[in-house]
């Protein structure tokens, strides 16, 4: 099985994005199953246009998309992608968008297309924190996510995908008083089950 799994580089004054971690922590190939590897601009417009090249060229069987939610206490798996970009806070390219469609004309919403469900158990039977979310936001994680779908539903691509945002840290919160994290090391291990319940392998 192809797969691409993307990562996002730090944003927000942020010196790291835990999902850059987690991609040079995942080999190239992984379980017998062929990744792609690529870490997106937190910019809205430019990390989707990387995105979408990356698929035609590579062909995945399913797309995995990473991101960072800080203040989230377990890895979730994002159940929708809304047609908005509506940023609280500027992009690193300074754009902060404020209701704009991603695609103008396109549908309300698209659905992920992964068994997040099952991935969530599986992530819950390791002992791993995980949940199902309703939201990715209105940033440019959620835009990625629609954005993927979108080019998978319009050029009839038999891929899957979904996203999966990740907690802080503990390095990141070292000086955020209460705010949730987790270790480097369970959250490589949450990608490693996600994959395998995507790609059909026991766990």
């Amino acid at each position: 099985m192809k797969i691409l799994v993307t990562a996002f580089e730090p944003f927000d004054k942020e010196a790291i994005n835990p999902t850059m971690l987690m991609l040079e922590h995942l080999p190239a190939d992984f379980d017998g199953h062929e990744i792609m590897k690529q870490v997106l601009p937190t910019v809205f417009g430019e990390s989707a246009e990387i995105a979408l090249t990356r698929i035609t060229e590579f062909e995945p069987d399913a797309v995995l998309c990473l991101g960072q939610a800080g203040g989230r206490a377990a890895m979730t798996l994002e159940r929708v992608a809304i047609n908005i970009n509506d940023a609280s806070i500027p992009d690193n390219a300074g754009a902060q968008p404020v209701d704009e469609p991603i695609v103008p004309d396109g549908p309300v919403a698209y659905f992920s297309t992964f068994p997040n469900k099952a991935i969530v158990s599986a992530m819950r039977e390791a002992g791993i924190p995980a949940a199902i979310s309703n939201s990715a936001g209105t940033y440019v994680c959620n835009q990625i996510l629609y954005a993927v779908l979108h080019f998978i539903a319009e050029n009839s691509l038999p891929a899957k995908a979904g996203f999966m945002h990740v907690p802080y840290l503990p390095v990141q919160v070292a000086d955020k008083p209460n705010m949730p994290s987790m270790s480097l090391v369970d959250m490589v291990r949450a990608l490693e089950i996600a994959i395998r319940v995507i790609s059909g392998d026991r766990i």
